[in-house]
């Protein structure tokens, strides 16, 4: 039978799976990207990987934007498992009148969040003993400041100025990284290779302001309603981290260890208006390590298709809720073909090189 997976590693991580294969501690990256419900086909990777990526003894510097600062989320909680089963119910059973306002669909994510998170939740990602989380945003800037008609403009507008150069983004946001607090008590900034074009902005990660920058990170444009003024933050309306890191560049690659990225394609856009620029990839990683759903496993999906937003309109809520369930299903083979991989010391044996 066809592997589920498909793998692909960078050069000096293809070299270092081939000669000591892979052990938690050497993953010091982990990254997640933005996709809305592109992540649910991941389910069955983070269940496996969450627990086995926290037998360690260093610490794990996980990045996210949008929907995947909120698995990062789950990551943190005393039951990773547990919690991504939450994460999981509560965002497949998500039903909305046809073209909800932004508020309602507000309304509902920050649901979902509550789901995740709890009580105690906020706090156990900002102080977790071994995970530093870096939960990215984007502070808008003049008309994608705005909501309504002046917003889609204005991301036109964007749009089109970025298809030139990305350095344009730096007129209509800026990035603001929440950075977890580390072992010294400052916030963690973490193995990062520089931000890249971009300007770029750090703020702690704290119990106080979790919830509103994981609300941040996921408040797409257009559809959700933007994040005020986040405590201990800079001043402004904040929206989706996938605006300026949609997949993430070289930022990623740390310039020792590795980078693990549970991922639901085998390329990278580096931007959300960079998704249908086939020219702008996220090129030359070396100590990355993909691991994807491979086409094969695609294919034999519900609708031969990975989940997406379009879904929500395309289907009704009855029919896409009975396809999404299907698919976290499906993706327990997943899971269970990389933990046989993971236990038996195997992935260099299916890995390929990362272009």
């Amino acid at each position: 039978m066809a592997s589920p997976l498909t793998v692909l590693a960078g050069p000096d991580a293809l070299a270092e799976l081939r000669s000591h294969g892979l052990r938690p501690d050497r993953v010091r990256v982990l990254a997640a990207a933005s996709g809305g419900p592109k992540g649910l086909v991941l389910h069955g990777l983070d269940r496996v990987l969450f627990p086995w990526l926290l037998a360690r003894r260093t610490p794990l510097h996980a990045v996210g934007s949008s929907i995947g600062s909120w698995r990062l989320a789950c990551l943190a909680q005393p039951d990773p498992v547990a919690a991504l089963e939450r994460f999981a119910d509560a965002y497949v059973a998500q039903r909305y009148p046809s073209k909800p306002p932004p508020a309602e669909v507000s309304r509902q994510s920050a649901g979902i969040l509550d789901a995740i998170l709890g009580r105690a939740g906020a706090g156990h990602l900002a102080r977790h003993a071994t995970l530093r989380a870096h939960v990215v945003t984007v502070r808008a800037r003049h008309l994608v400041a705005r909501e309504g008609r002046a917003q889609a403009l204005a991301l036109g507008v964007t749009a089109a100025l970025n298809a030139v150069d990305r350095r344009a983004l730096n007129a209509s946001l800026e990035r603001v990284v929440f950075d977890a607090i580390g072992e010294d008590g400052a916030p963690d900034r973490g193995p990062f290779a520089p931000w890249g074009a971009l300007r770029t902005r750090h703020a702690p990660l704290l119990e106080a302001n979790a919830k509103d920058a994981l609300m941040a990170s996921a408040a797409v444009p257009l559809v959700m309603e933007g994040v005020r003024d986040p405590v201990a933050a800079p001043k402004g309306v904040y929206r989706d981290g996938g605006m300026s890191d949609y997949h993430f560049g070289a930022e990623i690659d740390p310039d020792d260890g590795l980078a693990l990225y549970p991922h639901f394609f085998p390329e990278l856009a580096p931007g959300w208006f960079d998704k249908k620029l086939r020219w702008r990839r996220t090129r030359g990683l070396r100590r990355t390590i993909v691991i994807a759903p491979s086409p094969t496993f695609v294919a034999q999906l519900p609708l031969a298709k990975i989940p997406d937003r379009q879904d929500f309109a395309r289907l009704d809520d009855d029919a896409r809720i009975r396809v999404w369930r299907a698919v976290l299903d499906a993706t327990r083979r997943m899971g269970d073909a990389l933990a046989a991989l993971l236990e038996r010391d195997r992935l260099a044996m299916v890995a390929r090189p990362l272009r």
